[in-house]
Order: structure tokens, then C-alpha cells, then sequence
């Protein structure tokens, strides 16, 4: 446990200091109220020095503003290439984070914000950090995610391909870009689910795996278009207590099974889907892992877990943005290599174009990576190796492989 320490008059005071981007435990630290000017405080963050709030909440969010301001002025120019300028917009983000992160506030015993016109964050505390320890000093930029998050899980995220609404936890994903949910709401299901007797409701001998599964969201799709057994893993613990909250709200509960942590359940499935994170790069905190896979390795444990765990005539269906590759960060060359060295094969890829407000943001620094993104759901399948292939599998799979290696393409309205 860490624990910070300061001076109030003559008296020595000090808290369990909390950071869930592991922000390092502030050395200085002084006392700041109304009266300090966006100016000085500006000047002191930079510095290193931590300022632990005792005004009007109300105003040490003005502040954390002003603050905020200041920083953008120093906002780099594009790069001479797509992945300099991606690189020097997150060196910018990771310095601004670090400089608002020194706003700091304290939390009593119970969570309460002894601030004057401060909102109750008890129970938004409590879902994010767990049961009270003590007097905790956080972050404010912190605690207003910490709130912000706590809005969103009780409204909830409305999903069209749904009819219904999801509700993400603190910190994780949340299902805001909803063409990569269409995606897997309208892709044809593998011949091995739709060998199906017709008669049934449900797929009954079906079963699904959504790695990675975040909120449960592509899971509960699966299960609504009668995916009877639908396995959803995820490595992180506040994941798989979001996918189990969902589950049980949509009445889910009897035909999703939550597994982890981890990333492939035991056995096999017939359809197995992955919406792995969309850029290899670092994550600098817990919501950002949505986002960022370091060396694409969530990717890569997909691709060479993938034939191992489909049954005879199943599909694997990866959901990828191609943004990586616009930003230089992979290219789809990189992409085609890692599925043949899996044994895989493209049966078919389908393409959306993202609805999100950002690419039509001109004054975002990777804006015209952004308005040239692609969405794809690529349907694969486990290559047969020699010894398993009949005499007509022989003389199908060359010109199945011809086919295929020009990749269909269906956009998605």
C-alpha cells in the first residue's frame, strides 16, 4: 500500500494513495483551494508537484479545465508519416494525462468527498475500487471517469442489433461504436450451426466462444440469433463480472457461461469470435486496454489458438479495424501472414465503414487515418492439413484457395 503525506498547519496528515493508471505516488505535495490561479497550478503540475484540492468541487473541475487548456496549446503538429504523427499524439496524451493527474482529491473512510458542493461518489467508488480502506487520495481526473463510468453503467448503452441496452462497468469497453456489433449481428452463421434440425427454436447442439468478450455484448448477440451455449472469456476480472451483470439483465444468463480469466475456454466450439483491441501500442490504463494490444498479441493468441479449438465445418470470426494499418502500425501483409501461419483460410471478409463522430473530425490529429477506416469481420476456417484431405478435397481446395484470396467483399449498410 501506498501512502502520501502532507501538512495541514502543524498537523501531519496522510491517506492510501489509489491510481488505476499506476500513476507513481506524488513526492510533493502542497494545499490548494479557490484561490489558485489555473496559472500557478498549470506551473506546478508540470513541475511534479501534486495539489490536493480543498475548495468548491465545482471549481477544481474549472481548474482541471484551464489546466487542460494550457496543455493543448503545446499540442505537437502532424508527423512526417502516419505512425510519427500517431506516436506523437499518444507521447501528448500520456504528458497530459500526467499533468491533470496531479489535481488530487481525498476521500474519507467511506468515500465521501468532504468538498462543498460536491456530488455523492460513494457508490460509484465502491464499483470501481471495491469496499472502503480508508481515507484515499485520487486523482480528480480520475474520479470524474470513476463518475462518468457510473452514469453510463446505470442508463446504459442502447444496441440496435440488440433491441436492448448494455451496461458497461468501470473500466470496461463500452459498446459506443456499434458497427462492429452489426457486423456480427448479420454475418451468415458456419455451416456447422446451421446444420441444425429446422424444427428447432434454438440451435441446440450449437456452441459459440466470444473471446475477449468485454461487457458480453457479441455474446448476447450470439445467443439472440440462437446460439444455444455461448462461452464468454475475458482475462480481465471486472470484464467478467460486466458479461455476467448483462447476461442476467437480458434474461441471457441460462445460455451465456462467463469463463476466465483467460482467453480460450476448454473444448471446442463452432463458431468462435474475437473483437480483439485494434492498435499494437501500450495501454496506459484499465479502459484503454479495449484499445491497445502491446505486439498484437491478443491477436496473435486468437490466430494459433483458433483451429485447435473449432469443430469439423466451424468458423472463426475476427472483427478488426484496418486503422493500424493507416496509421503504419501494421500492414495488411503482416495481417495475411499471421493467418496462413496459423493453417487458417478466408472464407469471406465483410466490410463496414465506422459511424463514429471522429472521422468526420477535422481538427483530430489522425484524422485522415480515421476517415479512411474499414471495419472487417473475416469468416475463417481451419486449413485441412494434407492427411486429413479426401480425393475430392484435394481437387476443391486449389481452386477454393483461388477464390477465397480475393476476398469477397459485402459492405454493410
Amino acid at each position: 500500500m501506498s501512502t502520501i503525506h502532507w501538512t495541514t498547519g502543524d498537523t501531519r496528515q496522510s491517506a492510501r494513495w489509489h491510481s488505476e493508471s499506476a500513476a507513481p505516488l506524488p513526492q510533493q505535495i502542497v494545499l490548494a483551494d479557490d484561490r489558485m490561479k489555473a496559472d500557478d497550478a498549470y506551473r506546478l503540475a508540470r513541475e511534479g508537484t501534486a495539489l490536493l484540492w480543498q475548495g468548491d468541487f465545482h471549481n477544481a473541475r474549472h481548474l482541471l479545465q484551464a489546466m487542460g487548456r494550457r496543455l493543448d496549446r503545446t499540442r505537437p503538429r502532424s508527423g512526417t508519416s502516419p505512425s510519427e504523427s500517431f506516436h506523437l499524439h499518444r507521447r501528448h496524451r500520456s504528458h497530459r494525462a500526467r499533468v491533470l493527474g496531479k489535481l488530487l482529491v481525498l476521500l474519507d473512510d467511506d468515500y465521501r468527498l468532504a468538498l462543498r458542493r460536491a456530488p455523492d461518489v460513494r457508490q460509484a467508488c465502491r464499483e470501481a475500487y471495491g469496499p472502503p480502506q480508508g481515507p484515499t487520495a485520487v486523482s480528480l481526473r480520475e474520479l470524474l471517469g470513476v463518475i462518468g463510468a457510473h452514469q453510463w453503467r446505470m442508463k446504459g448503452v442502447d444496441v440496435p442489433a440488440l433491441g436492448a441496452r448494455i451496461h458497461p462497468h468501470y473500466g470496461v469497453f463500452a459498446p459506443v461504436r456499434g458497427e462492429y456489433v452489426d457486423l456480427v449481428a448479420r454475418a451468415p452463421l458456419p455451416p456447422a450451426v446451421q446444420r441444425t434440425p429446422e424444427t428447432s427454436t434454438a440451435f441446440e447442439t450449437s456452441t459459440a466462444f466470444d473471446l475477449g468478450t468485454g461487457t458480453g455484448v457479441l455474446a448476447a448477440v450470439l445467443a439472440r440469433r440462437g446460439i444455444n451455449r455461448v462461452v464468454a472469456t475475458d482475462i480481465s476480472p471486472r470484464a467478467l463480472a460486466c458479461a455476467r451483470d448483462n447476461a442476467h439483465r437480458l434474461a441471457l444468463a441460462d445460455r451465456i457461461e462467463v469463463s476466465g480469466p483467460g482467453l480460450f475456454p476448454e473444448g471446442r466450439a463452432d463458431l468462435i469470435v474475437c473483437n480483439p483491441p485494434w492498435l499494437p501500442a501500450r495501454p496506459t490504463s484499465a479502459i484503454e486496454q479495449g484499445v491497445y494490444d502491446p505486439d498484437s498479441s491478443m491477436l496473435h493468441g486468437f490466430l494459433t489458438g483458433l483451429s485447435a479449438h473449432l469443430r469439423p465445418g466451424g468458423e472463426g470470426w475476427l472483427i478488426l479495424s484496418d486503422l493500424a494499418e493507416h496509421l503504419g502500425l501494421r500492414t495488411r501483409r503482416q495481417l495475411l501472414d499471421a493467418i496462413r501461419a496459423a493453417d487458417l483460410r478466408v472464407v469471406e471478409r465483410i466490410d463496414t465503414k465506422p459511424r463514429h463522430p471522429r472521422t468526420r473530425d477535422a481538427n483530430d490529429p489522425l484524422h485522415t487515418a480515421r476517415s479512411a477506416e474499414t471495419t472487417s469481420l473475416w469468416r475463417l476456417t481451419a486449413q485441412p492439413s494434407p492427411g486429413m484431405l479426401t480425393p475430392q478435397m484435394r481437387r476443391e481446395v486449389p481452386a477454393f484457395t483461388r477464390i477465397t484470396s480475393r476476398i469477397l467483399l459485402h459492405p454493410v449498410k
